[in-house]
């Protein structure tokens, strides 16, 4: 069966639920394709810089709805337990993938969005201009364009050929909610030998905690509660937090072979948002906010050409790639930066006594893996 549709997206994390919701809410028809069903959780730092809300606000997602946690202050520790405090410039909120996805797709769901739970097994690009998107259950969809929204990596990145879908990547993160004492104010970055963990809090006081590890790291003991204890625990914060919480979930949430290799913005006419394009770098501080900002730069592209049709496809994907790298590609870049200094050891120690000497630096820092509020009209 074949069906139409002037835009689809694939996936319905963060980037491709607010693209759904900010076209269905300027009429434009969109379906939306996703293969998981919600609520779900996801792996995932769950902390959300402010900059994102003015335009939340404009596409009618109510934080008040989502019982957020209000976050004005970040911690990092060195792996031996040297602490750097500051205040967060913007500050942000903290909530749980789990609730915030769910919403998300209530929310296009009212908006008239066509929602299909299925998988996407290819995307062909035809001489026309148009795409044939294949779905393992619900037949092709004919469309005008696609969004790639489908998140850190998938088999559709090795059918479109992108260049890191062939390259290995020796990253793992873990993930789990406890019952902790931990200040609900605090976003914090613990550093471990090969990794680090961040820790917030999310609604109903669950404390997230995220880590990401190099896998030649874990692999050396035979699970994750025996890693925690040999490797994090060397970590004085980390040891405290671990031996006095209590996990939620019945089993850690794990993802692997995450890459941060820099990734096109558009790949065989596809245009990719979110952890699709690139924008999952955990040293940014605000991943999350990143891909909803990617809908956004996105979606008002597409405003303005269906108001009145004025850019060819070509034009639009060069437009796309020119206001993507203005928005990330600087933020990416610190962020890349920032990981290989608190990665190695001896940089740890030199960045905390910096820090310590000169404390208006760390909120400089920041800034320069976050933005500014956004614009919206």
């Amino acid at each position: 069966m074949i069906h139409n549709s002037h835009i689809v997206i694939i996936g319905g994390g963060l980037a491709g639920l607010t693209s759904a919701i900010h076209l269905a809410k300027m009429q434009i028809p969109v379906t939306l394709i996703e293969k998981e069903i919600y609520p779900k959780h996801k792996v995932c730092g769950e902390y959300i810089s402010n900059e994102v809300v003015p335009y939340l606000d404009f596409l009618g997602i109510k934080l008040k709805d989502l019982d957020i946690v209000t976050i004005s202050q970040l911690q990092i520790s060195t792996k031996n337990g040297k602490l750097i405090k500051s205040k967060l410039p913007l500050g942000g909120f903290g909530v749980s993938r789990y609730r915030l996805d769910h919403h998300l797709w209530i929310t296009a769901k009212k908006l008239g969005v066509q929602l299909i739970n299925d998988q996407v097994i290819n995307v062909d690009f035809q001489k026309d201009n148009t795409f044939l998107v294949h779905t393992s259950n619900n037949g092709i969809f004919y469309t005008d364009y696609v969004i790639g929204a489908y998140g850190k990596r998938s088999t559709l990145d090795k059918n479109l050929h992108r260049d890191f879908s062939q390259r290995k990547s020796p990253w793992l993160a873990v993930k789990a909610h406890y019952v902790s004492k931990f200040d609900s104010d605090t976003v914090a970055l613990h550093n471990f030998e090969g990794g680090y963990c961040g820790l917030s809090v999310v609604e109903n006081k669950a404390v997230n905690a995220c880590y990401l590890v190099n896998y030649e790291s874990f692999k050396k003991y035979k699970d994750i509660v025996s890693f925690e204890k040999n490797i994090l625990y060397e970590n004085p914060y980390l040891k405290d937090f671990f031996e006095n919480s209590e996990m939620l979930f019945r089993k850690h949430i794990t993802i692997s072979q995450i890459n941060f290799d820099p990734k096109k913005p558009v790949e065989k006419g596809v245009f990719m948002i979110g952890d699709a394009a690139g924008l999952i770098h955990p040293l940014c501080g605000n991943g999350m906010a990143m891909a909803i900002q990617s809908a956004k730069v996105l979606c008002d592209l597409f405003v303005a050409n269906h108001a009145s049709i004025q850019y060819s496809r070509q034009e639009m994907e060069l437009m796309y790639a020119k206001e993507w790298n203005k928005a990330f590609s600087k933020r990416l870049y610190a962020g890349r930066v920032l990981q290989k200094v608190l990665l190695h050891n001896g940089f740890q120690q030199i960045a905390q006594k910096v820090a310590k000497t000169i404390p208006a630096i760390v909120p400089e820092i920041i800034k320069q893996t976050h933005g500014k509020p956004l614009v919206c009209s």
